[in-house]
């Protein structure tokens, strides 16, 4: 048995004629791995061909979803261009004293950019991010947003799926972040390169283990706890599919008590729909 084949075995979250979804391990790449390999090459050396249809990132664990096919590719990547994706992640992030407590349901409307050594990051100052408690949006100071660097619109929304070290509560308690870990859901209502990643920290609640903001956790082999949750997409036959990607056990391990209870998940899902 191959790499790939027994990958694949473990993995397969959705499957038909055109379409294939893999909850992906953290630290394999999807494609484009230089100094090593990727699913996307796995694949092909195995003699079955996948072509990836969007992207997590290496560290990032998760569902991530592949055209069979060459010509079923274009109709998928469309509905991520339309937006009609549903994507859905969970990251386990930490809290400096002082931080904004976050509401039942917030959301992240930060543009980003590129700045130096092509490192994504907010399109303004960390000091001129405020948070409106009426709206529950954290957003930038009028005409604060540069205007020497392309910038671009970026929204994510979130709600917190554990207590948290700031006294609040959702769901029934019966999983618990410690004093300083809470386990969020997060939607991105757009689909820019890192943008949880840069919308978490800069609001002060950056993920474990995420290299971009704690290079230590990274050198020290602790994972990124960041997970793609949840993949609501067309098939090709017109339905919805709407697969829901277990996390490994190791994921829950800075969670107090494990695994939350499903009901506790399946509420802030419900929160971030707006229904719940």
């Amino acid at each position: 048995m191959n790499l790939w084949t027994e990958l694949r075995a473990g993995a397969v979250l959705f499957e038909d004629d055109t379409a294939l979804v893999l909850n992906k391990p953290p630290g394999v790449s999807v494609m484009g791995e230089r100094h090593g390999t990727d699913l996307a090459r796995l694949a092909e050396e195995a003699g079955e061909p996948v072509f990836p249809v969007h992207r997590i990132d290496k560290n990032t664990s998760g569902a991530i979803l592949f055209a069979k096919e060459l010509r079923h590719h274009g109709d998928l990547t469309r509905q991520f261009n339309r937006r009609t994706v549903e994507k859905v992640y969970l990251a386990v992030v930490s809290a400096a004293a002082g931080t904004t407590p976050l509401p039942d349901v917030g959301v992240v409307d930060l543009p980003l950019s590129v700045g130096r050594k092509n490192r994504v990051r907010v399109a303004g100052n960390r000091a001129d991010i405020g948070f409106d408690a009426a709206t529950a949006r954290w957003s930038l100071a009028a005409g604060a947003e540069f205007d020497h660097v392309k910038s671009y619109p970026s929204q994510s929304r979130i709600t917190a799926v554990t207590a948290g070290s700031d006294g609040g509560t959702t769901g029934s308690g019966t999983a618990a972040a410690d004093a300083t870990h809470r386990l969020l859901a997060v939607a991105p209502l757009t689909g820019r390169r890192h943008q949880i990643r840069v919308h978490l920290a800069w609001i002060g609640h950056p993920i474990v283990g995420d290299p971009l903001f704690d290079r230590a956790a990274a050198a020290n082999g602790v994972r990124t706890y960041l997970h793609a949750w949840r993949l609501g997409f067309d098939t090709a036959a017109g339905k919805r599919a709407d697969v829901t990607a277990p996390p490994d056990p190791d994921f829950w391990q800075p969670v107090s008590g494990g695994a939350p209870a499903r009901t506790e998940l399946d509420r802030a899902y419900q929160r971030l729909r707006g229904s719940g």
